[in-house]
């Protein structure tokens, strides 16, 4: 046959490969997990560092990359929020703990960067070398304006630095003894750029912003300029340009109050955290949340494998859907309670129904390589939730120990009696997350382990971003925002693995 007829020749055979509605045949094969298929390679005409991993976490908000962690008391503190959030992904913070330690938490993440800090913290000249301290030791930062008053909106009379304190020997001086009052300042009015721009020439820390009477209005931070550089796809509020963090609640009366503080706080947007979200307390709270704080706060329900599910809870109001129950690596709620959905099947129904409404969905669960990430998203989910592949590294809570030569960081499943037995039952996220606070015997679904050393996440999210990048490479699609459509259209196709074919496409001999 003559190569000029190769493509009607293909038109005529049909594409290879099935699409994603064939792919999750409920009848025919039953429940499928990322393991059980692979997709099929398309057609290359652009480099891989072109595609863009942009896509939604919720109705409202947009994220550079498609990572988050998970609300788990060994995965996600301030530390990794702020670190993931700098490189374009977002973390949930997790409930484990009091309503105050919590806010605490939120509040280290939106002070670490932001455009114009509109509420910088403020001392006066009455104040004490020991204040300035105690602040640096809780915030981690000096370059504090002195006004007056010790408010924002008084007049400005000096700015406290390191340099103003590092060789002061007598915390109890007052401020105004060390303070320096030849200050550079911008007119209130000025733009970031050209704050920026100041901040360059005068090689100045902070820049206060005072009003035409010289009354502190804002301030802008030199370290902030430096992030800008260094991680150009942070994730900032396109207003206050600080970085978004996310935070999870239960459906308790208390969590009420929890919330209040949170978004008191700066809390960009609200998990609702539960093994099971479809009950009449979860739909209770997010038209609680959306009566209350309407726009101000974004709500992610959950968790739901069904379609059943997750039409209650996109009419009662929520902004994006968490996909999994009993997939990840260390929850058993599966086992234990026999239910639950494989997480292919659960992400693909779920995303496809809720993708008609505008809804975004996050796969949470069952995430334990680039590849799987990749799957995720190629079923529909917008974005992935990660635990234990963030568990291990640096910027995970908890301390790292050595066993049998391996240098190894706790990792827990929330619903181990570990993680419950963390705080009493009026802070015990863990708990309430399986609905067990009551319980005399509580059920474990979920259990303790450990992970190995990962390294930073500085390091480690690039390698997930480049390892996506070549992934939709190698599906053919430029950007990630083309993946549903593609796949809807069935121009993406894929393939079930045998279990041989697994073997196989691992490393083997």
């Amino acid at each position: 046959m003559d190569a000029k007829h190769v493509f009607q020749e293909l038109e005529k055979m049909g594409r290879d490969g099935l699409s994603a509605s064939d792919l999750i045949d409920l009848k025919g094969t039953g429940g499928l997990t990322y393991n059980d298929f692979l997709i099929l390679p398309g057609y290359i005409n652009f480099p891989a560092d072109a595609v863009s991993l942009e896509t939604k976490l919720t109705r409202n908000i947009t994220l550079k990359t498609p990572f988050v962690s998970s609300p788990m008391d060994t995965v996600t503190e301030s530390e990794m929020a702020i670190t993931l959030a700098l490189l374009g992904g977002i973390g949930i913070l997790h409930n484990n703990c009091t309503a105050d330690e919590q806010a605490a938490m939120v509040r280290r993440v939106k002070k670490f960067e932001n455009g114009f800090i509109t509420d910088p913290i403020v001392l006066s000249p009455t104040h004490k070398i020991r204040d300035v301290i105690d602040i640096k030791m809780r915030l981690g930062f000096t370059g504090i304006p002195i006004t007056e008053d010790g408010k924002v909106g008084g007049k400005l009379v000096g700015i406290v630095t390191n340099r103003d304190i590092g060789f002061r020997e007598d915390a109890s001086a007052d401020l105004s003894t060390i303070m320096s009052t030849d200050v550079v300042t911008a007119r209130n009015g000025v733009t970031l750029a050209e704050a920026n721009q100041i901040l360059r020439e005068s090689k100045k820390g902070k820049l206060p912003i005072v009003d035409e009477n010289g009354n502190l209005v804002s301030l802008v931070a030199r370290s902030d300029l430096l992030k800008n550089r260094d991680y150009p796809w942070a994730s900032k509020h396109p207003n206050t340009k600080q970085l978004l963090v996310g935070a999870a609640i239960g459906t308790r009366n208390a969590d009420r109050e929890r919330l209040a503080k949170l978004v008191d706080a700066g809390l960009d947007v609200i998990v609702i955290d539960s093994s099971q979200g479809n009950s009449s307390f979860q739909i209770d709270m997010i038209k609680h949340i959306k009566e209350t704080y309407g726009s101000k706060v974004d709500i992610l329900a959950g968790n739901v494998v069904t379609r059943d599910q997750a039409a209650n809870l996109i009419a009662a109001g929520a902004d994006g859907l968490r996909i999994g129950m009993g997939s990840g690596s260390i929850c058993i709620t599966q086992e234990v309670m026999a239910v639950g959905r494989p997480q292919g099947t659960g992400v693909f129904q779920v995303s496809q129904f809720a993708r008609k409404f505008g809804i975004p969905t996050i796969a949470d669960g069952g995430i334990s390589n680039v590849g799987h990430v990749a799957k995720a998203l190629s079923l529909g989910a917008s974005c992935v939730m990660m635990g234990s592949l963030l568990a291990g590294t640096a910027e995970a809570p908890g301390e790292y120990f050595f066993l049998e030569g391996k240098r190894l960081k706790k990792y827990r499943g929330m619903g181990s009696l570990d993680a419950m037995e963390r705080n009493d039952s009026d802070n015990s996220g863990s708990q309430a997350r399986y609905f067990s606070e009551s319980d005399k015997v509580k059920v474990a679904q979920g259990v303790t382990g450990a992970v190995v050393d990962k390294g930073s996440i500085k390091q480690f999210i690039p390698y997930l971003i480049t390892g996506l990048q070549h992934s939709l490479q190698d599906m053919g699609v430029p950007h990630l925002h083309n993946l549903p459509e593609m796949v809807a259209n069935g121009d993406v196709r894929f393939e079930r693995r045998s279990a041989a074919a697994q073997i196989e496409g691992g490393v083997h001999d």
